[in-house]
């Protein structure tokens, strides 16, 4: 395990490496000139267009600028938001906390909701199953901003139960607001988490061992419990990671479409404004948060199923 942790721990170094040089190629290869990118094409007072070249190396090669830029990401500098007059490090912080909570949410129902579902189809054989696959595959179509219009035409519009748009304050109505985006981004995934546990259970209870445990008289909540769900949880668990790591990316479609201050929305709200050193460094988080979970999947499902080679011979 160490020696696995180690190898992963040098990829994930190389690719967070990768990650930032496309991030920071990004200033070199949008039309204009690096100034003009970062000024949103505005015009600026001589003395912000001085301070600028000198605070990203303007005038300097592109591998000196992107080690500068490296650097000072590194040490938590991603330079000054042009459009909002305010750091980049710290407008990121403010904002993280909201798509942090989120995805936390969506994650929890996919758990919750998509473990039970497939559950509940492979226990229950007949009409039960046939009404949940038909539901998943409806559901598993749905793209989240689809879903978000949905939710909010229903629950919001027309029930009332909840509110449509913001972050809310406080805990309970921030819970409250963050209900139906969480909804609608964990829906798709959720359906995809049924159909990968009721296959994988399934699979499991026609094991050998499994019908021997029942044959033997071990209660079949226990055999369920021990022997198919735990050995069904490496599937399950890592496309739910896998599906985790994807919500990081289309949380900025549901934080646009409910008004969410979150990284998501910054972040394409700076696109839309041309502000690159935003763009820059809530792309680099994302991507580093996004690699982040992928590495925790791999080494989560070898600590499920000690069966795993860990990236050597059998």
């Amino acid at each position: 395990m160490a020696s696995y942790l180690v190898r992963r721990l040098v990829m994930l170094a190389a690719t967070l490496l990768v990650s930032s040089l496309v991030v920071f190629a990004g200033l070199s290869a949008a039309p204009g000139d690096p100034l003009t990118t970062l000024s949103g094409g505005r015009s600026l007072p001589p003395q912000t267009v001085a301070l600028l070249v000198e605070r990203y190396h303007l005038n300097e090669p592109f591998l000196v600028r992107y080690a500068s830029w490296l650097g000072g990401a590194a040490r938590g500098d991603l330079g000054v938001s042009i459009q909002l007059r305010q750091d980049v490090s710290a407008l990121i912080a403010a904002r993280a906390g909201t798509t942090l909570g989120l995805i936390g949410y969506a994650a929890l129902i996919v758990v919750v909701a998509g473990v039970a579902a497939g559950l509940l189809a492979a226990l229950r054989p007949g009409t039960v199953d046939t009404v949940v696959v038909a539901a998943t595959a409806v559901v598993v179509a749905v793209p989240p901003f689809v879903a978000a219009m949905a939710l909010i035409g229903v629950f919001a519009v027309g029930l009332r139960w909840l509110p449509a748009l913001g972050d809310g304050a406080g805990l309970w109505d921030g819970v409250r607001h963050l209900t139906l985006p969480a909804l609608a981004l964990a829906a798709a995934a959720a359906a995809a988490v049924a159909r990968i546990t009721r296959t994988s259970v399934r699979e499991e209870l026609g094991r050998e061992h499994v019908q021997t445990a029942v044959a033997r008289g071990i209660p079949y909540a226990a055999v369920v419990r021990r022997h198919a769900l735990r050995n069904a949880a490496v599937p399950i668990g890592t496309l739910t990671g896998m599906t985790v790591a994807s919500m990081i990316a289309l949380a900025a479609v549901v934080e646009r479409a409910f008004g969410l201050s979150g990284l998501g929305a910054t972040l394409v709200n700076a696109a839309l404004s041309k502000d690159f050193a935003v763009v820059q460094g809530v792309s680099l988080v994302l991507v580093t948060a996004f690699v982040l979970v992928n590495t925790l999947v791999d080494v989560g499902a070898a600590l499920l199923d000690p069966r795993i080679t860990l990236g050597g011979r059998s």
